[in-house]
């Protein structure tokens, strides 16, 4: 069922040998700007079948000893409690988590720079937790001058005006939760104190997507835009590239537009361009070159931005992103030919709602949950007195896996009817039993019952499966979800009028 389209063992050998190149081919320390996701890169693993999500930490793993880490994060990204989707967590929060990672890889944390630092209660609060654990913190300004008083941009009013950040090893990777975090400007700020100090520095770019080397129109490179619609990312031909080498490559609008003042920064600091004749020459992306099968690449990124979409379409509900934003994956969806019932779990999830709703009028508000497990059968599970959809979809996926017949109870009614007495006695809470409630159950009746425990044992292969609910999950029920390793997707309604729900 799940067919592989890229080599992660390619890959690895690629690009880390394509970095220490860089990194042995010029003088001075190298500034290496890490866009994407550095850790847990779960959109290329969809769009890349194949793809290691700990890929690229694992490189820098083998480069450990040369590398340190510095995170930048966006102020303002702290203010409007930006949310990193994969795993529905806060900026601030993924950078405390992404420097629990780091350090199990044994790589070492430098600094976490606010960059546009801002003098709000919620900056200033995140900057002490951090000192406050022995992480050193560095606040940025907005570079004056930019975008294009390059003079005023290079002295000591611009990039003079932060703080040199202390390091000693000749690779600096600068990474951040998410895109606009502030790298770019972090990493031309340190070259520029280089330099002022007497040391030679340089700058390149380690950016996943778009694949410069695929066309402009690859679903792969599509779905990149899907994934940036908030930030407006447009993929395009790169000019410079096509004028220097009369070879076409992608890149996008940001680095496109923002290279001739990045190369006349550089030279002005520098008194050299490093040889970069495009932005894509300061690349140091291999990832086109480790794909083994291109069609199931395609098709797993028009999956991926149906998947945007539906996520987009829920978001816009909740009011959380503007009109442009969804009609803009739209378009791309349409662009790629998908529509959501290309999604295999839609259809038979709204099927199954709309015929149980024929059926009685007791199944009026009746919500419904498909699965595709590993071997592309499709499994539901529909809302109850006694549990939710997803819930119910769980226990109905893992008795499928353990031969378990659909009549034969893994938990019993009374245990069931147990917990729901619990909630309403004392919580006040009249709802169906959500999914944590569902497994912990699952995991009490496994002690004294072996088909139970049959049950149990199949949770893990529901990892990476996906699914498809006809209503928006509950907070608690989405936490859930994420944390088994589903990729969960869900019609935009929500599952009752109430304006707050727990």
């Amino acid at each position: 069922m799940n067919k592989i389209g890229f080599s992660a063992e390619k890959y690895i050998e690629e690009q880390s040998k394509y970095i220490l190149e860089r990194i042995e081919s010029g003088e001075g320390r190298l500034y290496l700007e890490f866009g994407g996701k550095l850790v847990e890169d779960k959109h290329a693993m969809r769009v890349l079948p194949g793809f290691d999500e700990h890929a690229k930490i694992n490189l820098l793993h083998r480069l450990k000893d040369q590398a340190e880490i510095i995170i930048c994060i966006y102020a303002g990204d702290i203010v409007s409690n930006k949310t990193r989707q994969d795993f529905d967590i806060t900026y601030d929060l993924e950078v405390m988590r992404l420097i629990d990672a780091f350090r199990s890889y044994e790589l070492e944390i430098n600094s976490v720079v606010v960059t546009r630092y801002e003098d709000a209660p919620s900056v200033n609060m995140f900057i002490n937790k951090l000192e406050r654990r022995g992480i050193k913190t560095y606040k940025h300004y907005f570079t004056k001058g930019y975008p294009t008083d390059v003079d005023t941009i290079v002295s000591d009013e611009g990039y003079g005006a932060n703080p040199y950040i202390e390091v000693t090893k000749p690779l600096i990777v600068v990474t951040g939760p998410g895109g606009g975090s502030g790298k770019l400007a972090t990493s031309l700020s340190q070259v520029y104190h280089e330099y002022k100090r007497g040391n030679r520095a340089r700058y390149a770019k380690f950016e996943t997507f778009p694949i410069w080397s695929l066309p402009l129109k690859h679903p792969v490179n599509i779905a990149y835009e899907a994934a940036t619609a908030d930030l407006k990312d447009v993929n395009m031909i790169d000019p410079y590239h096509l004028e220097a080498y009369g070879k076409t490559a992608v890149n996008y609008n940001r680095d496109v537009e923002a290279f001739p003042v990045l190369r006349r920064i550089l030279t002005k600091i520098t008194g050299s361009d490093a040889g970069y004749k495009s932005p894509t020459d300061m690349g140091v992306n291999r990832a086109g070159f480790s794909i083994i099968d291109d069609e199931v690449c395609r098709e797993a990124a028009k999956q991926e931005i149906v998947r945007r979409y539906l996520i987009a379409e829920v978001q816009y509900k909740k009011g959380k992103i503007d009109e442009s934003i969804l009609e803009r994956i739209k378009l791309l969806m349409e662009e790629v030919g998908a529509s959501v019932y290309d999604r295999p779990v839609v259809a038979p999830a709204e099927e199954y709602a709309e015929y149980k709703r024929t059926m009685s009028p007791r199944y009026e508000n009746v919500i419904v949950t498909a699965l595709q497990l590993p071997d592309g059968s499709i499994v539901t599970g529909r809302s109850s007195h006694r549990m939710v959809a997803n819930a119910a979809v769980i226990l109905n996926a893992v008795k499928k896996l353990a031969g378990i017949g659909d009549v034969i109870p893994v938990i019993s009614p009374q245990i069931l009817e147990s917990l729901r007495t619990m909630n309403k006695d004392i919580f006040q809470d009249k709802a169906s039993l959500n999914c944590e409630e569902i497994l912990m159950a699952l995991t009490i009746t496994k002690l004294t019952n072996p088909i139970a425990e049959m049950a149990y044992e199949q949770l893990p292969k529901l990892r990476g499966c996906i699914a498809h609910c006809t209503a928006i999950l509950s907070e608690r029920d989405e936490h859930t979800i994420k944390a088994l390793g589903i990729d969960m997707t869900t019609n935009a309604e929500f599952s009752t009028n109430n304006l707050y729900s727990k």
